[in-house]
Parts: C-alpha cells; structure tokens; sequence
C-alpha cells in the first residue's frame, strides 16, 4: 500500500506510559514508523523516545547539530528507521541503533509530550560533546569537522562519485557540510573540467507495510540547491550539468534512507 505523506493524529501513548509491555521487539530487527517524538527529562541530558505497536523507543539524546544523529522536534511526526540494538535500555526505550530521524514538515500539535525526571532513567554517561556554542553550519563553513580530500594523482583523469544523504522530504540542513566540502575541495584540487549533478526522490517502507512516497519535485529542489551551492564558490568557470529523477526510488524497508540523495559527479582532466 502507497500512501502520500499527510498530516495525520499521533498514536497515543497511553500503552506504553501507564500499562505493561505489549510486543516483544527482537535485536536485529529492522523498524520503520512515523509517530510523535516524546522527550524525557534527565537529571543530565534529555532524550528522545518514540511508541510504535506498544513499544517504546530510545531514538537519541538532545544534543546539538555536530551529532551524527539530529534529535526530532516537538510539534512534528517524525519518521524512525533503524535497527533494534542488543544494548540496555536508555530512558526506558529499546535501543534503536544505528537510527535514521526525518523530522516531517507538517505541523502536529499533538506532538507535545514532556516526561518529567525519574531517577530510574538518569544517564549514566556524559552527553557526547560539552557545553558550549555549537561549530554547526550550512554550506561550506564547517571546516573542523569535515576531513579534507585526498589531492588527485598527478595527471590523473576520470571521474569521482560523491553521495549526499538527506532526511525525509528534507534539503541542506546542519548535517551537509561535511559533505560539500569534500565535493568542493576535490573539484578545485582536480581541476575539474564538468559537475554532474542528479537529485533523487526516495521513499520509505514501513514496518505496518505503508510505503511513505517523498514530495514529487524534491529530487529537483535537491539537485538545483547544491548546483546553486557549488556555482556560489570558486568553481564558477566550471561547466555544471544538473538533473532530477521524479520517480520515487524502490525501496524495500532496508536501508531506505539511502534512496534520499544528490549524487555528484566531479570529471577531471
């Protein structure tokens, strides 16, 4: 079954917060649902939780946009896929790890659960970075977290592929800069002669068997942005060629979110 992504009501959370557990999840399972995030206090650092079938989740700590892992948003539905981990629960969740979030863009005003501190869920460890202003930056502007790429071999010639991800419906956000810079600093040290870049629309199968379809023009927004981001620096003079798929690709509840991206091509001399 196929379905548009739509505003619809949040699943409550009744089961999970007042009853006893309703299915058993089984480690090495793969889990894909959209439902409201729910944030739970902590004498430390809160976390994200989320229910699917009775279940309660851990999806991430609040940290900041240098995490490899960018906490939901109340307010929103938020698309969890991943893998059941093996690990203790945190914040009475099970594990989802590694975890994949795509905050979706429609408003939800049900999303607004806050659970106060309990000494049973306290961290036993320290949030993954200090305290302090965050280094996080669109375009190209987050040099200390992105490793330089490597200089091409002298006279060398062909062609190198780099993929960008995305979240769900989603388009450059805090998480890209990493990966623009290595496009970036590969073309200009090649000298490339073309760009070609190819936007993707992708999808996501849910665990309940819905197919969750991304808007029709995203792979066209996606591909246009990082033209426009590429042309905006020293690779002025290079020749850029752009185009989008509009057909959403298959997915099968594996690995989906790879479906989500901006392949770009830098052609060297």
């Amino acid at each position: 079954m196929v379905t548009k992504r739509t505003p619809r009501a949040a699943t409550a959370l009744v089961t999970w917060l007042g009853c006893g557990l309703v299915m058993a999840a089984e480690s090495g399972q793969r889990i894909s649902f959209v439902n409201c995030p729910v944030v739970r206090d902590t004498a430390t650092v809160p976390c994200w939780l989320s229910e699917y079938e009775g279940e309660i989740y851990f999806l991430t700590l609040q940290t900041d946009v240098s995490s490899p892992v960018t906490p939901p948003w109340l307010g929103h539905r938020v698309l969890v896929e991943g893998t059941i981990s093996d690990e203790p629960r945190i914040c009475g969740g099970i594990v989802v790890k590694p975890v994949h979030l795509s905050v979706l863009p429609d408003i939800d005003t049900s999303c607004n659960q806050v659970l106060p501190a309990e000494d049973k869920y306290n961290l036993t460890f320290e949030a993954p970075r200090p305290p302090g202003p965050s280094t996080g930056r669109l375009a190209f502007d987050n040099l200390r977290q992105t490793p330089a790429a490597a200089s091409p071999a002298a006279g060398a010639a062909g062609v190198r592929e780099f993929v960008v991800p995305y979240a769900f419906d989603g388009l450059v956000g805090f998480g890209h800069p990493r990966f623009l810079r290595q496009v970036l600093d590969y073309a200009i040290k090649s000298k490339t002669s073309e760009i070609e870049i190819v936007g993707y629309r992708g999808a996501a199968l849910l665990s309940n068997g819905q197919t969750l379809l991304e808007q029709p023009d995203i792979g066209k927004q996606r591909a246009e942005q990082v033209a426009m981001l590429l042309k905006s620096t020293e690779l002025q003079a290079s020749t850029f060629k752009v185009r989008w798929l509009e057909e959403p690709e298959p997915v099968n509840g594996t690995n989906d979110h790879l479906t989500r991206r901006v392949v770009v091509k830098v052609h060297t001399r």
